[in-house]
């Protein structure tokens, strides 16, 4: 008879590479929103160029992945069933949201889902706060950092660049955006990147009962995760891309350049803090204060509240189904 918690182990890892897939899916407008949306980037030379340099970030420093794993909820409420909870519950509502073309928040889903998880199975204490406090205070500040930045860095580009004619700055922000949304698809692979690796590890440290295993992940993990999420970013959300590139605002190549640099920088700093931020969070924000450097009116806030809404709606729907999945794999084991 096959080990039970062998099969258990397989299932957390094809469950893994499927959240990693849907967390592609749905984050390949952050990388490329922009850039596609002001027209510097082709649609398939973008879509390329983030799917290797989000396999570059998500091999790359793992103290996002750390945090994910092991940061989140205490040692006893992690087990089998609570990561898979968490993870069909990021993964159902990550591919709604993905087939509604909204752009939501796969970082704060597993979080969410994950504790929802962990207290319904040893109870509220099975999150560890301090951990989970930073995390919930970058849900403000990430967004808040985004917009800021965007914004200001515009105005300092249009202050720069005030006597530059049009053609040329179009030129210039066009080619320099192919440098911008690799940073902003690094930037994504080391954070969003790490999620699914910290998802395995967990589940290894779980079978092996060895806690080392967070001072020196396996290689084929990293690889695994680095694949399947730039996998799902080669396929593309086009939903989501069209939404977050056309909807928000109209870009020119220096609206994507600004907004890919400020929301990359945002997103690099918290990954060299270990803190697992909304990508999502940034670069829609970023692009919103890029917009409205033109015009308050030239961001269509509509289309930006939709976004926000989802954006909150993530917590208790990703709460509600980690919660659910755990009870119900609870009754079923």
């Amino acid at each position: 008879m096959p080990d039970s918690s062998l099969l258990l182990l397989i299932v957390i890892i094809v469950f893994a590479v499927g959240f990693a897939l849907v967390n592609g899916f749905n984050d390949a407008a952050n990388a490329i929103g922009a850039s596609v949306g002001s027209r510097a980037l082709s649609p398939r030379n973008a879509v390329v160029l983030a799917a290797i340099f989000n396999f570059a970030g998500a091999a790359t420093g793992l103290e996002v992945a750390r945090t994910i794993g092991k940061g989140i909820l205490v040692p006893e409420a992690i087990s089998y069933l609570t990561v898979i909870a968490a993870l069909a519950a990021v993964i159902v509502w990550g591919g709604v949201a993905t087939y509604l073309g909204l752009p939501v928040s796969v970082t704060h889903s597993f979080i969410t889902g994950l504790a929802a998880a962990g207290a319904a199975t040893v109870g509220i204490g099975a999150i560890q706060w301090n951990v989970m406090q930073r995390v919930l205070s970058s849900v403000v500040a990430a967004p808040v950092l985004g917009f800021i930045g965007g914004f200001v860095l515009m105005v300092i580009l249009f202050w720069v660049f005030r006597q530059s004619a049009p053609a040329r700055m179009r030129v210039i922000f066009s080619r320099l955006q192919w440098f911008t949304a690799a940073f902003l698809a690094y930037s994504h692979g080391k954070n969003d990147g790490q999620m699914p690796i910290g998802v395995m590890t967990m589940a290894l440290v779980i079978y092996t009962g060895q806690s080392s295993l967070w001072d020196g992940i396996p290689w084929w993990v990293i690889a695994l995760s680095a694949l399947s999420i730039s996998t799902g970013m080669a396929f593309g959300g086009w939903r989501v891309i069209r939404t977050i590139g056309f909807k928000v605002t109209a870009l020119q190549p220096v609206h994507g350049f600004a907004a890919n640099l400020s929301a990359a920088a945002v997103i690099e700093g918290a990954s060299y803090l270990g803190i697992p931020v909304s990508t999502t969070h940034c670069a829609g924000t970023a692009i919103m204060g890029v917009g409205a450097t033109k015009r308050f009116s030239a961001v269509r806030w509509g289309v930006a509240g939709n976004i926000v809404i989802a954006w909150v709606l993530t917590f208790p729907i990703c709460a509600g189904l980690g919660y659910l999945f755990a009870w119900l794999l609870g009754m079923a084991l």
